[in-house]
């Protein structure tokens, strides 16, 4: 049964959304503040964590950036706002998804699924290696690891399903929608935004040079590709 930590500080919601994923199968953990949901991080030990952007006192924002600082768990953001910054920012802090206020539940239980395959899946990797190298980087697919340097990298869910998607077929070119599809599972048009804001976290923990990346390449007005140039 997925271990659901909800940290949303309208009670009314909060108490909606918890019944509602018990019904589809989760176990619940609650928590109105920031300070208390990081205090149940550490009790409840969450598989996914469902993350208000607009907490009072420590905000969503600052809450993300805490649990990224020493915990992969998978974090969906969860905002009434749509505005792009806001979305940016916050996906940029670390969370693999989000969804705009209100939301059905059934949605919520599909976007909490899907990430939480991105934990244990891997990319379609048939007849490729099991661990790769490129030149510092290392990645065991077997494993789901991944070394730069010889120091391992800590990658969250759809950082390190990108990474697998991208560099099993390295070389070829990936449509936005096409990595959309892959690693977050959204199969309609979907929000570009997830996968440049990913790929963003992803180039920044495997040392890529913002001006000249080694191994993750956009291809503009497409999408990106693995591989050397």
């Amino acid at each position: 049964m997925p271990r659901v930590l909800i940290i949303e500080d309208d009670r009314a919601v909060r108490d909606g959304v918890r019944l509602a994923l018990r019904r589809q199968g989760h176990e619940v953990a609650a928590a109105a503040t920031g300070e208390d949901g990081l205090e149940q991080l550490r009790s409840f030990r969450p598989d996914a964590v469902v993350l208000d952007l607009m907490l009072p006192g420590m905000s969503g924002l600052e809450v993300c950036r805490r649990i990224r600082a020493h915990d992969q768990v998978p974090i969906i953001m969860a905002t009434a706002r749509g505005d792009d910054t806001d979305i940016v920012v916050g996906l940029e802090s670390g969370a693999d998804d989000y969804v705009v206020k209100p939301v059905r539940a059934r949605i919520l239980d599909a976007r909490i699924r899907a990430v939480l395959r991105r934990v244990g899946g891997t990319a379609d990797d048939q007849g490729t290696p099991r661990t790769e190298h490129h030149g510092d980087l290392v990645i065991d697919r077997a494993g789901l690891t991944v070394t730069h340097r010889g120091l391992p990298v800590a990658l969250g869910p759809s950082e390190l399903r990108l990474l697998l998607t991208l560099s099993a077929s390295a070389g070829q070119v990936f449509s936005r929608q096409q990595l959309l599809e892959a690693v977050w599972e959204h199969n309609y048009h979907g929000d570009a935004r997830l996968v440049d804001a990913c790929v963003k976290r992803l180039r920044s923990k495997i040392g890529e040079s913002p001006g000249s990346p080694r191994y993750v390449h956009t291809v503009r007005g497409f999408g990106y590709r693995f591989g050397p140039r």
